[in-house]
């Protein structure tokens, strides 16, 4: 049932059957890219890769079997492309490297592997994200710019303990030549709570200066 649908040479598959293959690798190249679009926040560009590269995958495969010099060249080649490119999300790398994998293998023949591995990777995705979203719904990124010579320990503790459920201190590092730091927290908001007041108690604290409240999915963790 999972088997390849080639039983012979490269060289004398049939139409039917790359035709099949073709198909096959569109139709599920845009399923895996409707599925990265719903879990993740990306751009146009990145989902008509994730569309195509699965039938690009599949032609070259199907192009370079059985024929070890133009295999190495093809490896030679998408390692240029990969030099050439910039370092994605963890995300951005699992889409690509699914697409990449459902063409291997419909290259080889394997049209029902390739549609039944889709189709749970898909599922796990998409629940693993309604999951993570809901439990971090009300998790945000807060930083928080002071003067040098504020102790910034405990100074905003009566604040996060009034509007927050959990707040923990991730990073501190100087800005502006030193004479500021920049206090990045994690933190988790009581439910129904003012935002603005909440802000503007840390800004009446840190005398005006910037104060910035997002989700932790806005920052993009780039490996």
């Amino acid at each position: 049932m999972l088997g390849s649908i080639f039983s012979e040479a490269v060289s004398t598959i049939t139409t039917a059957n790359c035709l099949v293959c073709m198909g096959s690798a569109i139709v599920l190249g845009i399923l895996i890219s409707f599925t990265h679009r719903v879990t993740t926040k990306t751009t146009v560009n990145f989902l008509l890769t994730l569309a195509l590269l699965p039938l690009l995958v599949f032609a070259v495969i199907l192009l370079v079997n059985g024929n070890l010099g133009t295999s190495l060249a093809v490896a030679g080649a998408f390692s240029l492309i990969r030099f050439r490119s910039m370092a994605g999300t963890s995300k951005e790398l699992i889409s690509v490297f699914w697409a990449m994998a459902v063409g291997l293998a419909l290259g080889m023949g394997y049209v029902i592997f390739s549609v039944v591995i889709t189709l749970i990777v898909a599922i796990i995705m998409i629940i693993s994200s309604k999951v993570i979203n809901k439990k971090d719904l009300e998790e945000r990124k807060l930083k928080i710019i002071i003067p040098e010579n504020l102790d910034y320990e405990e100074i905003f503790n009566d604040i996060f303990e009034k509007h927050l459920n959990k707040y923990e201190l991730e990073k501190v590092k100087t800005t502006n030549m030193g004479s500021m730091y920049e206090l990045q927290y994690m933190v988790s908001l009581k439910n129904g709570i003012n935002q603005k007041e909440f802000l503007d108690e840390i800004r009446i604290r840190n005398g005006n200066m910037l104060v910035m409240l997002e989700r932790p999915e806005l920052i993009e963790e780039v490996l």
